[in-house]
């Protein structure tokens, strides 16, 4: 049915976090199998972000995430992150629309 990777962390400056998400866009078009991205912010705490990846399964996120430039965002991420962000890996088991 699907399958959500949910990547919580936190960063003080949004503006290179979401210059590094554009970046990457521009880099992996056609390659990656992310098929859709949403970046949120926490309103009581804005430097508190969740970026919630959606993929067709466990398996193409797998894929998206060997990517060269995945794995070079995700090094970067840490820097501007200042540490290793959380992940959840979640089995869509409804979408109720």
């Amino acid at each position: 049915m699907g399958f959500v990777q949910i990547v919580d962390f936190h960063a003080a400056d949004l503006d290179s976090i979401r210059a590094l998400e554009e970046r990457w866009d521009a880099e992996t078009k056609g390659q990656r199998t992310a098929r859709r991205a949403l970046l949120c912010q926490d309103r009581a705490d804005p430097s508190h972000l969740v970026n919630v990846v959606f993929f067709d399964s466990y398996e193409s996120a797998m894929e998206n995430s060997a990517l060269p430039s995945t794995q070079a965002m995700a090094g970067e991420m840490q820097k501007l992150a200042g540490g290793a962000p959380t992940f959840l890996d979640l089995e869509v088991i409804d979408d109720l629309s």
